[in-house]
């Protein structure tokens, strides 16, 4: 099949660019019905795998790529979508977290170019045009589907039950930690949120949480009992202990409980296990605990050495990564208080003072409760734009560190609106007084962090 339309990634990217972004900031009204029908005209490629499908507000990225790593691990081909992507646009639609050939990608864009192309917004169910999380949603399956993949990991965009994504049918869900994020989507409290996560549940499918939340739990239990279910949860059907970190990542155990269920008890290979992942921070035990009690529940021939192998190969762009030792840098894409807070811990154990904060978000993030969270620590502060791709307002962000003046110890701060002089500044800083630096705030202003090293060496 030529590629009668693309000949580039790039010329993709503008494709699917060129429709509502909910990532963006643009507003739409959420439906699978248009997805559903796209899918049925494409032969319905999201089909005809294993699949597993991750929700949740945080932590769902790396379950995905633990599980599709384990899954690689075992000899099954395995497509891997998440989002995000940091650098590129192919991020998103990989195997197990290696980019796939862009020859495969234009001819799955291709086959959804094909759709949509001469069709008006009369054309599609509900009388509107497909989002780019659609079509980039779509031609994911596609490729999969033309790779031949035998196994398909899918994590979430936003919420669960009205996500793109929601039109699979997979083995087992996944629902990782639920706090307050996108609640002009989601609703404003955890158990509004949580029902929405809950909404990837299928009936008689396993799914698999751990929720520190227990308003959160007592959504997704009931849902799961609502249609037949099973569901299993972290710190109930399997205990985490010897949490240990370091900059080379994490390790905990794992040990059974009375309720551990034996397909865990033989991937474990007995009643307790180490496990560890070149990924650093403490939330990490909690995401490998679950992916764990995830994989036991699929009906495929797995054993311990698929599991530890797939666990210590994964690894996650701008998820507290450590893209410097000296300077010590850090990005991590939290935009939440709840990932700051558990970002920030992570930091302050791993560096060494003085430290220097380099920080963007977009206009919609809790920036005043960010501030107050993560101002004390410290010493230089550079407030700015997370680059161009979402509205921002860093005056008014910066305005918000500076009120928390009188309780913190900064002893210098900036508000610089150009990213790229931001970075300058913040990394010949990090040099020139030997600190740590820890970039954050959104993923947009971690992949703006990598261009400009990328463009400098």
């Amino acid at each position: 099949m030529s590629n009668r339309h693309f000949s580039s990634i790039d010329g993709v990217y503008d494709f699917v660019l060129g429709f509502v972004n909910v990532e963006k900031g643009q507003a739409t009204e959420f439906k699978l019905d248009r997805m559903h029908w796209m899918a049925a005209q494409l032969g319905n490629p999201h089909l005809g795998r294993l699949t597993v499908h991750v929700a949740g507000s945080k932590g769902k990225g790396s379950v995905a790529t633990l599980i599709a790593k384990t899954l690689e691990s075992s000899g099954l081909r395995t497509g891997l979508y998440t989002s995000p992507h940091i650098l590129s646009w192919k991020e998103r639609i990989t195997e197990s977290g290696i980019e796939m050939a862009d020859e495969l990608l234009l001819k799955a864009a291709e086959e959804v170019y094909s759709l949509v192309e001469g069709r008006t917004q009369e054309d599609f169910p509900g009388n509107e045009l497909p989002t780019f999380f659609e079509l980039t949603t779509l031609i994911g399956f596609c490729a999969f589907r033309l790779a031949g993949f035998e196994a398909q990991v899918i994590e979430v965009g936003l919420g669960g039950r009205l996500d793109s994504t929601n039109i699979v049918s997979p083995n087992v869900c996944v629902i990782t930690p639920i706090e307050l994020e996108h609640t002009q989507f989601l609703g404003s409290t955890i158990p509004l949120i949580a029902a929405e996560k809950a909404g990837i549940i299928k009936r008689s499918v396993p799914v698999c949480t751990i929720q520190p939340k227990t308003e959160a739990f007592r959504v997704i239990s009931k849902k799961a009992e609502d249609i037949g279910a099973p569901c299993l949860l972290v710190g109930r059907d399997i205990s985490l202990s010897d949490i240990k970190i370091n900059i080379h990542g994490t390790c905990c155990r794992l040990s059974a409980t009375d309720t551990t269920p034996s397909s865990l008890l033989r991937l474990m290979r007995g009643a307790s296990i180490e496990i560890s992942a070149p990924l650093v921070g403490s939330i990490y035990a909690g995401n490998m605990a679950v992916s764990a009690l995830a994989l036991s529940q699929l009906d495929i021939e797995l054993n311990t050495e698929h599991m530890l192998q797939g666990f210590s190969s994964s690894s996650m762009p701008a998820r507290f990564e450590i893209v410097s030792h000296s300077p010590f840098v850090v990005l991590d894409g939290a935009h939440t208080p709840e990932s700051i807070r558990t970002n920030l811990s992570t930091f302050l154990e791993l560096s060494k003072a003085p430290r220097i904060l380099l920080f963007g978000c977009a206009h919609d993030k809790k920036h005043d409760e960010i501030a107050k969270i993560i101002s004390p620590y410290f010493d230089e502060i550079i407030i700015t734009r997370p680059g161009t791709f979402k509205q921002s307002e860093p005056a008014i962000v910066f305005n918000s560190f500076q009120k928390q003046m009188s309780n913190s110890i900064i002893s210098d701060r900036y508000l610089i609106e150009d990213t790229n002089s931001a970075i300058a500044k913040a990394l010949s800083d990090a040099r020139e007084k030997n600190a740590s630096l820890l970039v954050t705030g959104s993923f947009y202003l971690c992949a703006e962090f990598k261009k400009s090293r990328l463009c400098s060496e």
